[in-house]
C-alpha cells in the first residue's frame, strides 16, 4: 500500500508545531539559570506616545522580587532615563547612549564613559560630509549636547550648550560619548550603509529609528552588548544567564550576545533576524508576556 503523502499545508503546520515546541523547551531550559533582564526602552517597553504599561511595570517588579534585576539598555542619554526610571521603579545601573555611558540611578551619577577621541570626531565628519550632502552633526556628552545649525532637534530644543559650526563645537568640549547625524531625505538604513562603507571600522555606527533620517555613532568597539557584558560581569552574571529584548539595529549586538533574546514583532527586520525568538508587539506588552512566562517556569 502506497503511504499517504502529507499535503504541503499539513507539512507547514507540522513544522510550525515542532518549532513552537523547540522554542518552548529552550525557554524552559533557559529559565532555570536565568539571572538578569536587559531591555531596550523605546519601541520595546515604551510604545510610541504612551507610558510604560501597568502590566510591564508589574512584570519588572515580579522579576525584582524573584532576585532578577532589570537593566535598561538604551540609546537615550542619562538625562532622558532618570524620569522614566522613577516611573518604572527601576534601580541600579542603566546602560545609556548605546553603551557609551553607564549611569547609576541609586548614586545619581555616571560610573563609566567610553568617549570618542577628538581626532576621530573630526575624521568622521570629514568623511561623511562629501557623501551625505546636507548632513548636520550633534555631539552628545554626559553633561549635555552641542549641535550644528543644520542639525534640527525635536526633543532637547533650548537645552543645547552650544549651536555653532563643527570646529566651534569642539572648543572646550567635554568628552563626547556619541555623535548624532541627520541628513534630511536619506533614511536611517541608507545612512548606516553609507557610513559603514566610508568609515570602515573607525567607529560603531547604528540607528534606532528606521523611519527617521538619523544615525548614532559611538567609539569603535562600543555597543550595547560590550557595556552590558561589563555590567553583567560585575554582578557575576554570564551571557548565557541574560535575557535581552530589543527592536532596532542598535540592539543587534545585544540580541546576539545574550543567552536568550527576543525582538519585538513590530521591530526592524534586522533585529528579528538577530534574536532567538520574537516577542509580541511593544503595544501588546510583548516583553511582559515573555517575562511572565519565564517566571512561571523557574524551578519547574
Amino acid at each position: 500500500m502506497t503511504p499517504e503523502v502529507p499535503a504541503p499545508a499539513d507539512v507547514d503546520r507540522g513544522r510550525e508545531a515542532t518549532d513552537e515546541l523547540d522554542d518552548q523547551g529552550a525557554e524552559r531550559a533557559f529559565a532555570q539559570g536565568w539571572a538578569l533582564v536587559a531591555t531596550d526602552l523605546d519601541g520595546t517597553v515604551i510604545p510610541r506616545d504612551r507610558p510604560v504599561s501597568a502590566r510591564t511595570l508589574a512584570a519588572f517588579a515580579a522579576c525584582d522580587a524573584a532576585g532578577i534585576p532589570v537593566v535598561p539598555v538604551t540609546g537615550r542619554p542619562p538625562r532622558w532615563v532618570t524620569p522614566l526610571a522613577e516611573e518604572a521603579g527601576l534601580r541600579g545601573q542603566v546602560v545609556c547612549a548605546n553603551g557609551a555611558v553607564v549611569y547609576d540611578l541609586d548614586a545619581g551619577r555616571v560610573v563609566l564613559e567610553h568617549p570618542i577621541a577628538p581626532d576621530v570626531l573630526r575624521e568622521v565628519v570629514a568623511r561623511l560630509r562629501p557623501v551625505l550632502p546636507g548632513i548636520g552633526f550633534a555631539l552628545e556628552a554626559v553633561v549635555g549636547f552641542r549641535r550644528e545649525p543644520e542639525y534640527a532637534t525635536r526633543f532637547d530644543g533650548g537645552l543645547e550648550q552650544r549651536v555653532a559650526s563643527f570646529d566651534e563645537l569642539l572648543v572646550d568640549a567635554p568628552p563626547v560619548v556619541k555623535i548624532l547625524a541627520k541628513c534630511p531625505g536619506v533614511l536611517s538604513d541608507e545612512m548606516v550603509a553609507i557610513s559603514h562603507r566610508e568609515l570602515d571600522g573607525l567607529v560603531n555606527v547604528t540607528h534606532s529609528n528606521a523611519a527617521d533620517s538619523l544615525i548614532e555613532i559611538m567609539a569603535a568597539g562600543v555597543s550595547k552588548a560590550t557595556t552590558l557584558a561589563e555590567v553583567a560581569g560585575d554582578r557575576g552574571v554570564r551571557a548565557e544567564q541574560v535575557v535581552a529584548f530589543g527592536d532596532m539595529p542598535n540592539d543587534l549586538e545585544m540580541l546576539r550576545w545574550a543567552g536568550r533574546s527576543y525582538a519585538m514583532a513590530d521591530g526592524h527586520p534586522d533585529a528579528r533576524a538577530a534574536a532567538d525568538d520574537v516577542a509580541p508587539d511593544c503595544g501588546d506588552d510583548g516583553v511582559a508576556q515573555v517575562l511572565e512566562r519565564l517566571l512561571s517556569w523557574r524551578g519547574r
